[in-house]
């Protein structure tokens, strides 16, 4: 599979999360096999404006995968000037987000908000393309805004016509937010067989099992990972030996997932310093957590994470908890 001339590899890709895809969590997904990382979302109005805090989330690149760069905002005037703006710092490719259902980027017209007109979909990918430095553009949308409108297929027809490199389609309506078994696969393979561009489907995927269901279901090039990958990256791996018709890799004993998350935690302290990394620290943790005796208790020793070191007591107390 190729985003324009950018060659990407078997495998599942890490979807952008605003508030986890930041540098750790893209190089620990890399090293554990993601075809491709995105950043947590970026405010094209924010990066004109010249606020530092969203130049830094684009830093730190994707962890030896290839990486995009994230921008959200309405409109295409904005979104490309954003786009030329960000040509300084080191990434494969831009994605655009049509995907994201919170009401603060909503309001603003942005997010999934845009599938309510797939025209400006279009002028926005557009405006991207043309100040992106020749850089791949894709879009990460979702099947639409709710029941009444289903515009996934509209909207990406108009992104390919404009210049997108490929399109990953979340199967559910903006209305839909992230409730379980929503997703509609049929909305993911009638955009593949729309656009001649790449499709990547994303929705439920869960397991190695999953990613094969939806490339079965929709007949998309590959598929996207999101929340099922935190504190759990070994799945990058596990989906990667599934597509290739291999016996999936081991599961990681305790002693190598804490020494994962500690890992983690450790890259995020040095990226932001301790004091800015530790508050972000615990919901990452918290994942780390999921399916481990005693969860109840360790899911309130991760809420009270101040320090680096608090992080050793932590898994000190999995150990106590009876976890092997």
């Amino acid at each position: 599979m190729q985003f324009g001339s950018l060659p990407i590899g078997p495998g599942a890709a890490l979807a952008p999360m605003a508030g986890f895809t930041d540098t750790a969590c893209r190089a620990m997904a890399a090293r554990h096999g993601a075809a491709y990382t995105i950043s947590e979302m970026v405010s094209a109005k924010a990066l004109t404006f010249g606020d530092k805090k969203s130049a830094r989330l684009i830093a730190g690149g994707g962890g030896g995968a290839p990486y995009g760069v994230q921008l959200f905002g309405a409109e295409p005037d904005t979104m490309g000037e954003a786009a030329g703006l960000i040509r300084k710092y080191q990434f494969d490719f831009i994605d655009i987000n049509m995907g994201c259902p919170a009401p603060k980027i909503t309001s603003s017209g942005a997010g999934s908000r845009l599938l309510l007109d797939p025209d400006l979909c279009g002028r926005v990918v557009e405006a991207v393309v043309k100040n992106s430095g020749g850089k791949p553009v894709t879009v990460k949308m979702r099947a639409g805004w709710d029941a009444e409108h289903v515009t996934a297929v509209e909207a990406a027809k108009a992104c390919a016509a404009a210049g997108a490199a490929a399109i990953a389609v979340h199967g559910r309506t903006r209305e839909q937010m992230y409730a379980p078994g929503t997703v509609d696969v049929n909305i993911i393979a009638a955009v593949k067989a729309a656009v001649a561009v790449p499709v990547i489907g994303n929705g439920d995927i869960a397991s190695a099992a999953d990613a094969l269901a939806m490339i079965r279901a929709t007949g998309c090039d590959g598929v996207m990972v999101g929340r099922a990958a935190l504190g759990d990256p070994w799945l990058f791996g596990e989906i990667k030996a599934a597509l290739a018709g291999e016996q999936p890799p081991a599961r990681p004993s305790l002693w190598v997932r804490m020494a994962t998350m500690r890992r983690q935690i450790y890259e995020m302290c040095e990226e932001k310093g301790e004091w800015t990394a530790m508050p972000q620290v615990r919901s990452h943790a918290l994942y780390y957590m999921k399916g481990l005796k005693g969860a109840a208790a360790l899911r309130r020793a991760c809420c009270q994470l101040q320090y680096f070191p608090d992080v050793d007591d932590l898994i000190d107390r999995v150990y106590a908890a009876g976890n092997r």
